[in-house]
C-alpha cells in the first residue's frame, strides 16, 4: 500500500490552503526553474523513465505521446491542451485536482509545455464543473500575478494558460471532439489521420493530456523518475487517484499505487462492500464504459491495467462502480446503454443507429420481454458497433453489454424464463417483479 511520505496530491481533500500559498508550503513550484533549464530532452526522457501512462482511460504512455511533436518548427505554434472534460459516469478525479490541488496542475502545463516546446496551453473545463473552474482560474491568475507563468516569467520559458469552459458533451472527452469544441465547433470527433500531433487545435500541433496525467508531471521531476517507477509493478508504475462509489460503507476517492489487490483498496479506504465479500455482486472497475466483473472475480484482481485485463476488464479512469446482490445488473447496464444513446453524436451510423438498437432490447430484457435468441443477437449487434466508429463511444456502449452477456447470461435467460412463465394465455404479463 502506498506510503503516506510517497503521495503526490496532498490536500486532495481540501483540508489545507489550496492557493499559492498553501502550495508551497506543500513543495509546489520547488525547482522549477532547475527543470526548465534542464532543457526539453531532459524533461521528457525523465518522465518516460518514470513509466507514466495516461490516467484519462487509455494508458498510453506520456513521455512517448510528448515525443510525436514536431522536434524542429515549421513556424507554427505548439500547443498543449489539458483534458478537464471529466464525463465518465463514475469518475470523479480530476475534480479534486482542480478544486483542492489546482498548482499541481498550473505547475505541471509549464514543465510539460517545455517538453513540446509550447508556449500556449489550453485547459478545457467541463461546463458543470463551477467551483472547479473557479478555482482553478484563480491558481493560474495567482500564477501569472507571481510572474510563474506568462511572458518573461521567473522560470525562463513564457508560457499562457488558457482556461475555456466547455459545453458538457460527454463525446468532448474524446480528444478531436475537444479540440472541435474548443474551436467553437461542434462536438464531433474528427478523422485521423491527421493526427493532433500534426494538425490540431487551429491546425497546429497540439497534444492532450489528462489532468491527472500533466498534475503529476512536477513531481516526478522533483522526486525523480526512478522514484516514480519504483511503485507499482512493470509497465503499471506510479500513483493513482482511485474513486470508489456505489455499494461500499465509505465511498471514497484516494491516491493509492498500482498494483495493489481490489479487496485490500476496498478493505483500506472504503471499508469493505455493503453486506460483507459474500454479498459482492459484480463491479465496474474504470469507469462505466467497461465491462463488469462478478464478484467472485474480482476480489483477488490486481489493480492495473494489466491486473484488470486478465479478468476481462479494464483500468480506465480507475472509477471503481461496486453493485452488491440487491443490484439489478440488467437494469444497472440498460441505464449505462440509455446514457451512451443519449450521449452519442450521430456522427458514425453504427453507434448512431446501434446504440439505441441495443438500449430498445437491454430495455425489454430488463423486463424479461425477449427471447434468448436475442442474447446473441445482442451480443453481435456490439461487435459491429465496437471498432467500426471513428471515436471509442461505439466501444463504450458496447462493452457494458458485453460483459453483462459474458458473465451473466444465467441471469438473463433466467428473467426471460420468468416472464414466459408469468404470462397468461394469451402471452401478457399483468405484474412482474424483477428479482
Amino acid at each position: 500500500m502506498l506510503a503516506d511520505k510517497d503521495r503526490i496530491f496532498t490536500n486532495l481533500y481540501g483540508r489545507h490552503d489550496w492557493t499559492l500559498a498553501g502550495a508551497r508550503q506543500r513543495g509546489a513550484w520547488a525547482g522549477t526553474r532547475e527543470f526548465i533549464d534542464s532543457g526539453r530532452d531532459w524533461i521528457t526522457n525523465e518522465v518516460k523513465a518514470s513509466g507514466l501512462r495516461g490516467r484519462g482511460g487509455a494508458g498510453f504512455p506520456t513521455a512517448l505521446k510528448w515525443t510525436f511533436m514536431p522536434k524542429v518548427s515549421d513556424g507554427r505554434p505548439h500547443y498543449l491542451l489539458v483534458n478537464a472534460d471529466e464525463s465518465e459516469p463514475g469518475t470523479c478525479k480530476d475534480r479534486e485536482i482542480l478544486r483542492h490541488d489546482p498548482h499541481h496542475l498550473v505547475e505541471g502545463c509549464l514543465l510539460a509545455a517545455r517538453a513540446m516546446d509550447a508556449h500556449l496551453a489550453f485547459i478545457y473545463v467541463r461546463g458543470e464543473f463551477i467551483r472547479e473552474r473557479q478555482h482553478l482560474e484563480h491558481a493560474v491568475k495567482e500564477a501569472y500575478e507571481a510572474k510563474l507563468i506568462g511572458k518573461d516569467n521567473i522560470h525562463g520559458w513564457d508560457l499562457d494558460i488558457i482556461v475555456h469552459h466547455g459545453a458538457g458533451a460527454y463525446v468532448c472527452g474524446e480528444e478531436t471532439a475537444l479540440m472541435e469544441s474548443l474551436e467553437g465547433k461542434k462536438g464531433q470527433p474528427r478523422l485521423k489521420p491527421p493526427f493532433p500531433a500534426g494538425m490540431g487545435v487551429y491546425g497546429n500541433p497540439t497534444t492532450v493530456n489528462n489532468v491527472e496525467s500533466i498534475a503529476v508531471v512536477p513531481e516526478i521531476l522533483r522526486r525523480s523518475g526512478a522514484w516514480f517507477a519504483s511503485i507499482g509493478r512493470a509497465n503499471n508504475t506510479g500513483t493513482k487517484l482511485m474513486c470508489v462509489s456505489g455499494h461500499v460503507n465509505n465511498p471514497a476517492t484516494f491516491e493509492e499505487a498500482m498494483g495493489e489487490s481490489f479487496k485490500d483498496i476496498i478493505e483500506k479506504h472504503c471499508g469493505g462492500v455493503r453486506g460483507g465479500w459474500d454479498n459482492l455482486l459484480a463491479v465496474i472497475p474504470g469507469g462505466a464504459s467497461v465491462p463488469c466483473v462478478p464478484g467472485e472475480k474480482i476480489q483477488n484482481a490486481i489493480v492495473d491495467f494489466d491486473g484488470l485485463r486478465e479478468v476481462g476488464s479494464s483500468m480506465g479512469t480507475a472509477a471503481i462502480i461496486v453493485m452488491d446482490k440487491s443490484t439489478d445488473i440488467i437494469k444497472a447496464i440498460w441505464r449505462l446503454s440509455a446514457f451512451y444513446k443519449h450521449e452519442s453524436c450521430g456522427q458514425c451510423t453504427p453507434c448512431r443507429e446501434g446504440t439505441g438498437w441495443m438500449m430498445r432490447v437491454m430495455e425489454r430484457m430488463v423486463e424479461g420481454r425477449a427471447q434468448k435468441r436475442e442474447i446473441d443477437m445482442l451480443f453481435e449487434v456490439t461487435k459491429q458497433v465496437e471498432g467500426h466508429t471513428i471515436c471509442a463511444l461505439g466501444d463504450a456502449a458496447a462493452w457494458p453489454i458485453q460483459g453483462l452477456i459474458r458473465n451473466f447470461r444465467h441471469v438473463i435467460e433466467a428473467r426471460i424464463d420468468q416472464y414466459t412463465y408469468s404470462s397468461t394465455s394469451d402471452g401478457a404479463v399483468p405484474s412482474i417483479a424483477a428479482e
